[in-house]
């Protein structure tokens, strides 16, 4: 198979070494798998990242959705403006506690909500708008918070591919009322599996604190209906150790973005907002039709040639079977035509930081080879 050649480049690897692994067994050694005090520990590393706000690890970034959703008291037939061109988990964490999940159309310059779409998709059913910071882009916060002020609307930001990413200087997960992360192996960092939910308010940390381990804080004193959310020591050792060696990561990402946008030919690649601190999840360019073969014809021909590349997304979440459903509640606001073209056009290359020189020209000269 191509994809066991050691040659091959794939379109992401998890980055994990000896550090992960002394983590690992150092946690493992002390008997304390869970409730112990590396969650805790790891909480407190991550607040520095996002101006000291209250952090709560989850066992998923879907799970930081889901638990902020609940915890900020939105309840069955109250809509939630979310983008369509996004990974399902967005849209399924509003559908999931019976909310109505309303698809917009993303901007086309970044992939992320449009401000003028939002507007025009909110009713008086509607409680609050969810943006994707996509592939590590930050939305368009500013205009979207104003929206939402007009209207009274809570902001939950999607950041789960954009730990680090700012705009203006002002950090992603610190713009919204909650703000939601996933540590998934493939992502900037990770934690094995994980995700981390942040407030600025104490009260709702402390109901996501309630709603990760069965509705209490101390043991058998159940104060409201929870679940089992929570995040291990061991994964939260491999989160801390992860997070130290983050910038680090950022710094080479960015600079693989900037080799490809400087030697990529015959495809677009990615835009970058005045203010925008993007910080590379994917490096995703789009190919036309002008290519030959178009986008799945490039994607062919460069695993032929040993590198790896990926369709984030080629099915917009309003048109999969999952919401297609009769007993799912949702509904389209618009068109969507930026939606549908980004998901004909966008493909993500590989942009880790493990990436080679050699990685990079094989990458360029796989795409030129048009």
């Amino acid at each position: 198979m191509t994809g066991t050649n050691p040659a091959f480049i794939p379109p992401a690897r998890p980055v994990t070494g000896e550090d992960e692994i002394e983590a690992v067994v150092r946690v493992m050694r002390t008997g304390q798998l869970a409730g112990g005090p590396e969650v805790a520990r790891f909480e407190e590393d991550f607040s520095a990242l996002v101006d000291g706000r209250h952090c709560v690890a989850v066992n998923s970034g879907t799970s930081a959705l889901h638990l902020a959703l609940l915890a900020m008291g939105v309840k069955p037939g109250d809509e939630v403006i979310v983008p369509s061109f996004s990974f399902a988990a967005t849209a399924n964490a509003v559908a999931i506690i019976g909310a109505v999940p309303v698809f917009v159309d993303i901007e086309p310059e970044y992939f992320c909500l449009s401000p003028a779409a939002v507007e025009a998709a909110i009713t008086d059913k509607t409680v609050a708008i969810m943006p994707v910071h996509l592939y590590g882009h930050p939305a368009a916060m500013t205009e979207i918070l104003a929206i939402a002020a007009k209207h009274g609307l809570a902001v939950i930001e999607d950041a789960a591919q954009a730990v680090g990413s700012a705009l203006d200087g002002t950090a992603v997960g610190t713009f919204g009322v909650t703000a939601c992360f996933s540590f998934y192996p493939t992502k900037n960092m990770h934690s094995v599996e994980g995700g981390m939910v942040v407030t600025p308010d104490a009260d709702v940390a402390r109901r996501i604190q309630l709603l990760r381990n069965q509705g209490m804080l101390e043991k058998y004193k159940n104060e409201l209906i929870g679940l089992n959310n929570r995040l291990s020591d061991v994964h939260a050792a491999v989160g801390r150790v992860q997070l130290a060696k983050l910038p680090g990561w950022t710094k080479a990402r960015k600079e693989n973005a900037a080799f490809l946008d400087q030697n990529l030919r015959g495809v677009t690649v990615p835009s970058v907002a005045a203010g925008a601190d993007h910080v590379y999840h994917q490096y995703t360019i789009r190919v036309t039709d002008e290519v030959e073969g178009g986008r799945d014809g490039l994607e062919a021909r460069l695993r032929e040639r040993g590198v790896g590349s990926g369709v984030y997304y080629p099915i917009p979440i309003h048109r999969l079977p999952s919401f297609q459903r009769a007993d799912v509640r949702s509904r389209v606001s618009g068109e969507l035509v930026e939606t549908e073209r980004a998901a004909r056009e966008v493909l993500s290359l590989p942009v880790m930081p493990t990436l080679t020189q050699g990685d990079l020209e094989r990458i360029v000269a796989g795409v030129n080879a048009l």
